[in-house]
């Protein structure tokens, strides 16, 4: 969408302010379905960060995720508008399989969501 849905945006606003992370939401980017729940920013630097610190590879990136989000700061008058949704125990889903099938982490950029709806989509083998 070039111009985000404000809907979604109140809603991932929501989501910050009460720092739950129990909203399940699809979401279509791309042509891509994505599944799961969203969570803070914050909560999801912090995971991404715990992750990455926990990979030899990796480790030295977790410093950029465990910065605080820019509304987060001491700083700033008011916290912006969220533009980005912050996923977790997401999947995207291609034909009958969620990918990861245990859930990753995934920040998609509100502006670019063509679809949506509320709560988490599953496949079921028949």
């Amino acid at each position: 969408m070039s111009n985000p849905d404000e809907l979604l945006v109140a809603l991932s606003t929501a989501v910050e302010s009460e720092r739950s992370n129990q909203m399940s939401l699809t979401v279509v980017v791309g042509g891509a379905v994505i599944t799961g729940r969203l969570a803070p920013e914050a909560v999801w630097r912090e995971r991404v960060a715990e992750v990455l610190k926990d990979s030899d590879r990796l480790g030295p990136f977790s410093d950029v995720f465990a910065r605080a989000p820019r509304g987060d700061r001491p700083d700033d008058e008011a916290p912006a508008q969220p533009t980005h949704l912050h996923f977790h125990l997401a999947r995207i889903l291609q034909g009958s399989l969620g990918i990861p099938e245990t859930g990753g982490m995934y920040r998609v950029a509100i502006k670019d969501v063509s679809a949506w709806t509320v709560g988490d989509l599953s496949y079921f083998d028949q």
